[in-house]
């Protein structure tokens, strides 16, 4: 039953690594266990809530199965494939670099009297966070629906979607606030960039041109794509729970063929 919720491992996933690789991270393998780890993040109703989710003698009962919870497993299948694409798409078009109708547009420079005031990082971390709240919109939904659906299928699947809407309440708000502190870090690779085009330009050379720093090879563009691929990571890690579940799902169905 574990294997079907997976919880977010952030020391170990590509999220974490393409952190790292921007030298924004500073990344160390924990050794503490997984439930060492999760006794830390729950409380001490979150861990009576837990017992109870595991050691539910509802949800062993007798269960009949019918062709609808089939049906339903197809559908959520169908219902994950289009939420994720349509977040992932979200972030690939963003008006300004990848052209077309964006939900969210990327900011571009604005015109101030001075460069330094040109390289704001506050329009991109707004950005960042608006897609943030777009996944929680849409995650939350999803997963949700999804344990509806095993609830209905089998008495094994009804305590996994039970013990996932436990995990959920318990540390789905201390992960996202752990993720409302990505723009913190990835501010620190704008600073980076925009430090070493400074360092690059010497005395004579044209004017800096805040409206170039977008363009192929500009500091700025380098740094957009550096934040379309962090946030398509934590697209990714954001959905690990509901895959989880889907695979449990997708496995009994297997193994009743």
């Amino acid at each position: 039953m574990a294997q079907g919720v997976p919880r977010t491992n952030f020391h170990s996933s590509g999220f974490i690594r393409i952190l790292a690789e921007l030298s924004v991270a500073d990344v160390a393998d924990s050794r503490q266990s997984f439930a060492d780890r999760l006794g830390q993040w729950l409380d001490f109703t979150d861990a009576i809530a837990l017992f109870s989710a595991i050691n539910d003698r509802a949800a062993s009962a007798p269960h009949a199965q019918t062709g609808a919870p089939l049906r339903a497993g197809l559908a959520v299948h169908e219902e994950f494939a289009r939420v994720r694409a349509a977040l992932a798409d979200s972030i690939h078009i963003d008006g300004v670099l990848n052209p077309g109708k964006a939900r969210i547009k990327l900011p571009a420079p604005s015109r101030h009297p001075t460069d330094e005031d040109a390289a704001d990082f506050l329009p991109y971390q707004r950005y960042y966070l608006a897609h943030q709240r777009d996944m929680n919109a849409h995650i939350g939904p999803l997963r949700a629906s999804v344990r509806s659906a095993l609830a209905d299928h089998s008495p094994a699947l009804k305590r996994l979607a039970a013990l996932d809407g436990v995990l959920d309440q318990a540390l789905g708000p201390r992960e996202r606030n752990l993720l409302a502190t990505v723009p913190q870090l990835l501010a620190k690779r704008f600073e980076q960039l925009h430090q070493a085009h400074k360092t690059a330009r010497v005395d004579g050379t044209p004017p800096d041109d805040p409206q170039a720093w977008l363009q192929p090879g500009g500091w700025l563009a380098v740094f957009c794509k550096d934040m379309q691929a962090v946030l398509l990571a934590e697209l990714d890690v954001r959905l690990q729970p509901v895959a989880g579940l889907i695979d449990a799902l997708g496995n009994q169905d297997s193994n009743q063929q």
